[in-house]
């Protein structure tokens, strides 16, 4: 694989409010460890990224990720950790910016991926299929077949189609871009913010960033099951149940 720099974002912003806990769902603890620690360790410990910026809520929790997290669990790769914004895709811009205006050209001449943190169990397969088709397509998304079949809705709640089950891909992260190619998307796409309110058209994923800025086709790349995103309780026990079968618990409860 070509060895270029790759920058791992991960995005710990989000207030969690469905999982109707005081504490922000990527600081809860699974295994003894906050959340949000395993997709830190689980690029820590790839051999293809270089540097990770970790996006927090705001600037109160930026001493606190540094002191309890990154620095408690020897994570030195985390080289950046910023506040973000109002929206995901705020979050992901701040990033990008610190990326493209404050980290060399090493970096802005490089990869990027864009990870939630509240999927804690990214690894290292996912991580090395995502950055080689980046490197080979320029765009890419890890994803996985739809199990169920999926309909699609008219205004009134009322099913309107139902695609072909096999074209149907649930999209997860890591997001894996070319550096420049996600900046510039980004860039175009904060120019046009107010048109974009104004039309109703909500960026919900990166990879919607450069499909709707960009003429690049995006890559669906095989993700996993288990790549899920904790959101309600219910995931957090999911989550924890995968990162044992992994063993990823075993040794960090020891």
């Amino acid at each position: 694989m070509e060895k270029k720099f790759c920058t791992a974002v991960v995005l710990a912003a989000g207030q969690g409010k469905r999982m109707g806990t005081k504490v922000a769902k990527q600081y809860l603890q699974i295994g003894g460890r906050p959340l949000l620690y395993y997709a830190l360790d689980a690029f820590e410990r790839s051999p293809y990224i270089d540097a990770v910026v970790l996006v927090v809520g705001d600037s109160k929790q930026i001493s606190y990720c540094r002191e309890t997290i990154v620095d408690a669990y020897g994570l030195k790769k985390v080289s950046r950790i910023i506040a973000g914004g109002k929206e995901r895709y705020d979050s992901v811009f701040c990033a990008l910016k610190e990326i493209g205006e404050r980290m060399g050209d090493a970096a802005k001449e490089g990869y990027v991926l864009i990870h939630d943190g509240a999927r804690p169990a990214v690894d290292e397969t996912i991580i090395e299929r995502c950055l080689a088709a980046a490197q080979k397509d320029r765009a890419c998304v890890a994803a996985m077949p739809s199990k169920d079949t999926v309909k699609l809705a008219d205004e009134n709640g009322f099913a309107a189609g139902t695609p072909p089950r096999d074209r149907v891909w649930i999209v997860q992260t890591p997001q894996a871009f070319e550096f420049p190619l996600i900046y510039n998307a980004y860039r175009r796409m904060e120019a046009e913010k107010q048109r974009l309110e104004t039309e109703g058209i909500r960026i919900t994923d990166d990879a919607m960033v450069v499909e709707t800025f960009t003429d690049v086709k995006v890559k669906l790349v095989e993700g996993s099951y288990e790549n899920i995103k904790v959101t309600t309780p219910e995931d957090l026990g999911m989550a924890e149940a995968f990162l044992r079968q992994k063993g990823a618990l075993e040794t960090k409860e020891k």
